[in-house]
């Protein structure tokens, strides 16, 4: 029988460091994690893509404060749709073609999605992430004034906004991504970790200014649909303890229990390696069965044990 995988794909992994993020780019990036995205769709793997998008809502952001003296700015959670449309697109595109060169006859599906977060989450009242361009302190201090903005000075090198990042509660449209790839679609669900949405007081949905944590997200959707495998494809092909000091450390295979106290000890960085571990250990809590962390050209051979980190219950 087919196993379900959810295989969570870095926003930077689609503009390269270096590179300028022109479309160009993201596709020939996005083409070659395909490849091995493929790969595992060859090995009888139903998949769900996720992917960040922080780089592309920067430039989205920045597009439309660029042009504000023609258009009007766009919310937040506006720009997270676009993106999704946007990547979903590459990637249903060059994942498409890929599959069609290998004899795959499979249709690749983008879900825009909505996941629903707690209103009264107190990451709103403590806004972290940052969002957006850098602003020097004059516009900084305008957009505060003017926008409600929250605008932190970031290590030096200018001011950025910052907004809530709340934990994901629900995946609005779980049951339809469920059903198609019960059918066999490819599909790429969650992109960004999803459009934040709180419901009010009569149970409708309504958009939030809010960043959701792509893993925890991409997390909560494996958990909701049953998946076998939870992978994190992100720059490194193993995950380190010690990391980037003299006695550094790959770790091939760790228990929850190891990588819990891997994570107390101050292992893996909040802002990198943390969430993913953390968004894996809660897959494993409810659950799941097995997760990697590996770089996208480590996909094929972590599949056969031979690189990654495999975290295990």
């Amino acid at each position: 029988m087919s196993k379900r995988a959810v295989v969570a794909i870095g926003g930077n992994s689609i503009i390269l460091p270096g590179q300028r993020g022109t479309i160009p780019e993201q596709f020939e990036a996005t083409r070659q994690t395909c490849v091995h995205i493929a790969d595992m769709i060859e090995q009888d793997y139903d998949i769900i893509i996720t992917h960040g998008n922080g780089p592309q809502v920067g430039n989205i952001l920045l597009r439309a404060e660029l042009s504000s003296h023609v258009l009007p700015l766009l919310p937040l959670d506006t720009c997270g749709a676009d993106s999704q449309g946007a990547m979903g697109y590459m990637i249903q595109q060059v994942l498409g073609n890929e599959l069609r060169r290998r004899g795959i006859n499979k249709l690749v599906v983008t879900v825009v999605t909505q996941v629903e977060v707690d209103r009264d989450d107190p990451a709103f009242t403590n806004p972290t992430k940052p969002i957006g361009p850098f602003y020097d302190k004059e516009k900084a201090e305008k957009y505060k004034k003017e926008k409600g903005w929250t605008i932190v000075e970031d290590s030096g090198r200018g001011y950025r906004r910052v907004v809530a990042s709340p934990i994901p509660r629900r995946i609005v449209e779980r049951d339809a991504i469920y059903d198609l790839i019960s059918k066999g679609y490819v599909l790429v669900a969650v992109g960004g970790g999803g459009i934040p949405v709180v419901r009010d007081e009569n149970g409708n949905l309504k958009g939030v200014a809010a960043v959701i944590d792509k893993d925890y997200a991409s997390s909560l959707l494996a958990t909701s649909i049953d998946a076998d495998l939870f992978l994190i494809s992100t720059a490194v092909e193993k995950v380190y303890i010690n990391y980037k000091k003299p006695n550094q450390q790959a770790l091939d295979e760790i228990t929850v229990a190891e990588a819990k106290k891997y994570l107390a000890e101050g292992h893996f960085a909040p802002g990198s390696m943390g969430p993913k571990v953390k968004a894996i250990i809660d897959f494993l809590e409810k659950g799941g069965k097995e997760a990697i962390i590996t770089s996208p050209e480590g996909i094929p051979r972590s599949l056969r044990g031979e690189t990654g980190t495999h975290i295990v219950p």
